[in-house]
């Protein structure tokens, strides 16, 4: 007769399965097909992860435009929920942009923690799951976090990692979260922060379940590979490939108003002329305008072509 086992081993032994079987299962970084299939109206170049690259010289662009523009050419394309305001911001006076990476943080929970550190250490992550995300990041790139708007033991980073993370990057963070060390933060030239407040103490009872996934920051959901405009309004975040559009859109806004000043002060036009609709006459000005002004015009000529044989007017 076979020996029976006894109950508690049978529990034991299907707890040690469950929780291999846990580990196994539980991707820290979102698996580069499901991040690309997600991301699939992006045609263009990827970072090895996945995650979609947007051209550096699009991002240089960026920093100029209008947030307010941007979050109007993102309304009237559908995409209603990318923007989030109410921050403390380190740096005000610098605009931050670049390629998202996310990063989500939730309430600890203690079996759900053991899964994520051992899974952690299997693919040889080191240090604390708050500087995971950390080891990632690429020049470039903009720290996204969705920390649950914790503040006390909530600070994802001090004035070390946000060293670490300016090292890399060059750019800064956004964090529904707080940080601490301020002043440390603050030293840090070119550093840019949108954060929801400051603390003074340490990161506690907080589990980061992932890295590359979507997230939510506030109202804004956020996908990696989405670019970052974050000014004194808030922060947008653009999908990537809406990104050449959203700013060929804002760069052009700021063309024609430019022209439309230049003509008010010179006294060829009437408000009430540059307000409505243009005449063929007030287009073909701009035009020759755009000709004469060269260095005014941030886009290729192509991208111009192209921006306005679909505009209105």
């Amino acid at each position: 007769m076979k020996q029976l086992l006894h109950p508690i081993k049978v529990l034991c032994l299907f707890a040690a399965c469950f929780f291999a079987s846990a580990i196994h299962a539980q991707q820290i970084s979102m698996p580069k097909e499901q991040l690309m299939a997600l991301t699939v109206k992006w045609t263009g170049e990827r970072f090895p992860d996945g995650r979609p690259k947007v051209s550096d010289s699009l991002i240089k662009r960026l920093a100029n435009i209008s947030l307010e523009d941007c979050w109007q050419y993102l309304q009237n394309q559908g995409y209603v929920n990318q923007f989030e305001a109410g921050w403390k911001i380190i740096h005000p006076e610098k605009v931050l942009t670049g390629r998202v990476l996310t990063a989500q943080f939730m309430p600890s929970r203690p079996d759900v923690d053991s899964i994520i550190r051992a899974k952690g250490k299997s693919e040889g992550r080191i240090g604390a799951t708050n500087s995971w995300p950390i080891d990632l990041l690429q020049r470039g790139d903009v720290y996204v976090a969705d920390g649950f708007s914790k503040v006390i033991n909530g600070t994802l980073i001090g004035d070390n990692l946000g060293n670490s993370i300016y090292t890399k990057t060059q750019t800064g963070v956004v964090f529904d979260a707080g940080v601490r060390d301020l002043q440390g933060l603050e030293a840090i030239d070119g550093f840019s922060g949108f954060v929801r407040d400051f603390d003074p103490s340490f990161l506690k009872d907080v589990t980061m379940t992932g890295i590359n996934y979507p997230i939510r920051i506030g109202r804004a959901i956020v996908l990696p590979g989405d670019l970052v405009l974050g000014k004194k309004e808030g922060v947008v975040f653009i999908p990537a490939h809406l990104a050449e559009a959203a700013i060929v859109y804002c760069e052009f806004i700021a063309l024609k108003d430019e022209f439309g000043r230049a003509r008010l002060k010179a006294g060829v036009y009437t408000p009430g002329q540059i307000d409505a609709s243009w005449t063929d006459a007030i287009r073909n000005d701009f035009l020759q305008w755009v000709k004469e002004n060269p260095s005014k015009v941030p886009m290729t000529r192509q991208q111009l072509d192209n921006y306005m044989k679909q505009r209105t007017w």
